[in-house]
């Protein structure tokens, strides 16, 4: 253990900057494993993915995904003791593939974060609405409770980081507190298959929908890579943003591994994938005739827990929701504050609060952004679920994606102009190689099967949504690397500033 004394926090340095040593570990252990959602995760994407995909084998896909997701991991705990800015993946791209690639890697962060977050406010709202309609009678429309979300979050954008850190703390040990509850009473009380090892059989895992099934799971750990956005307002940022990043890689790998399974436990795998026998077992949706996955973790664990376990974990799952919706919200700001910091986007994005260190423009223009599209999604009457949520939270994680394996590939290069390095040529080239090349096939997997993703139908047609969501990545990418050639030759100051924002680590 180590002796050093940290330094206590302090407010915004006299520069102007971030909320510098703010944060520790474990607090960035809370953001970005509340940005999974493990409630919502657990029971909502996990659940689906068994119906959608009629794959049984689920559990054992997050192990290699998590291995996957850990050799990134490696390279870019590496890539954090030379870069601390709160562009992460832009200024990763910057320092390794150009300054060009990394502006529209930025703009690909700005479009897949915001649409991540603000389509989960759909989900929250019919989420809130439900509980606040059966338990405290409180009948309001699913958008009015994204507008009171909206504002509370507005409120926590602009105050200090370590705040925020204490929030997501306390709902994120709540939601995993009731998943836990759940798994021990299906280890207890199995349903009529009992405890069978189905879920991580690779024959199995195999052999439907390997590929869809395969994306709907990368999207549970979206998040994960947010521990770099902090690091400027961390206490130690050389050790501290790759003992997060790995130390959550891993607690979403296991805890989603062995929930999942018992999830498919809990009313037999056979069942989970099969839409006749989960209407028969009474888990539908409100008109009793459609199956509803999203039920079996809510049913089965109030049969064996209690109408009290039931109660508060409908009330988690809507909390869940609300803590991803402000560790996204954190991260978007971060992202404008870097590019108005270094003159990319106007300089009032790069101003912090004197007083909180908060990037206050970034984290106001979010909120703007949220309120608009919601009001939009609102006005035209759209589901909030298989439109917002779902068209949405899946553009923005094919945007993640994209943007794991651009910085994969960055680290590489990053490395391999610096032949002065103490990291070891396992962090810094081999691993960051095999994750690239694996990234790059799952990415691929996620562009062909996008139609499946939102439409939650494996034999989903090709529409003009499956091609249109997609390409605002690609427009997003083209229309940053534009800025920056222009940049390049109108403004050469600006440009060579570009990833340079937040100094070397530690300072």
């Amino acid at each position: 253990m180590s002796s050093t004394v940290e330094s206590p926090p302090v407010a915004a340095d006299a520069g102007g900057g971030l909320h510098r040593r703010a944060l520790g570990t474990s607090h960035l252990v809370f953001f970005v494993v509340a940005a999974s959602a493990p409630l919502t995760a657990v029971a909502g994407g996990q659940a689906a993915t068994y119906l959608v995909t009629g794959n049984r084998g689920i559990p054992l896909l997050f192990i290699p995904l998590g291995i996957m997701l850990a050799l990134f991991s490696i390279g870019y705990g590496a890539m954090s003791r030379h870069i601390t800015n709160a562009g992460a993946f832009y200024a990763y791209v910057a320092n390794g593939l150009g300054r060009i690639p990394a502006v529209g890697a930025a703009f690909v962060a700005l479009v897949a974060y915001n649409a991540m977050q603000i389509g989960i406010y759909g989900l929250f709202g019919v989420a809130m609405g439900a509980f606040a309609a059966d338990k405290l009678g409180i009948d309001f429309a699913w958008y009015t409770w994204c507008f009171i979300a909206m504002a509370v979050i507005a409120v926590f954008g602009v105050l200090r980081i370590d705040l925020n850190a204490r929030v997501l703390a306390v709902l994120l040990i709540l939601e995993v507190l009731v998943v836990a509850l759940f798994d021990l009473a299906i280890l207890a009380d199995p349903g009529p298959q009992g405890i069978t090892a189905t879920g991580f059989d690779p024959s199995v895992a195999t052999e439907t929908a390997l590929g869809a099934a395969l994306v709907f799971c990368v999207a549970s750990f979206v998040g994960f890579e947010s521990a770099a956005i902090y690091g400027e307002e961390c206490r130690d940022p050389r050790r501290t943003i790759r003992r997060a990043t790995l130390i959550a890689v891993g607690l979403i790998a296991a805890f989603y591994a062995f929930s999942s399974w018992l999830l498919g436990n809990s009313v037999g795998p056979d069942t989970m994938v099969d839409p006749e026998a989960l209407v028969a077992g009474g888990f539908t949706d409100p008109s009793g005739t459609a199956p509803d996955p999203t039920t079996v973790l809510f049913i089965t664990g109030e049969e064996r827990l209690g109408a009290f376990w039931g109660d508060a974990a409908s009330l988690l799952f809507a909390t869940s929701l609300f803590a991803a919706l402000l560790s996204f919200h954190n991260a978007i700001a971060r992202y404008f504050f870097a590019l108005g910091r270094e003159g990319v986007l106007p300089a009032p994005f790069g101003r912090v609060s004197r007083r909180t260190g908060a990037p206050v423009v970034g984290s106001l223009v979010q909120t703007a952004l949220a309120v608009v599209i919601v009001a939009i999604f609102a006005i035209q009457e759209q589901d909030p679920i298989l439109t917002l949520f779902t068209w949405l939270t899946n553009l923005g994680a094919l945007g993640v994606l994209l943007l794991l394996t651009l910085t994969s590939w960055a680290i590489v290069a990053f490395f391999r102009r610096r032949p002065d390095r103490t990291e070891s040529t396992w962090s810094t080239t081999v691993a960051p190689i095999i994750s690239g090349v694996l990234l790059v096939i799952v990415f691929v997997l996620g562009v062909l099967n996008f139609n499946v993703l939102i439409t939650s139908a494996t034999d989903a047609p090709l529409d003009d949504k499956a091609v249109i969501l997609p390409a605002l990545l690609g427009v997003a990418l083209v229309l940053g690397m534009a800025l920056a050639a222009v940049l390049r030759s109108s403004r050469p100051q600006v440009y060579a500033r570009i990833g340079e924002g937040g100094g070397p680590a530690g300072l």
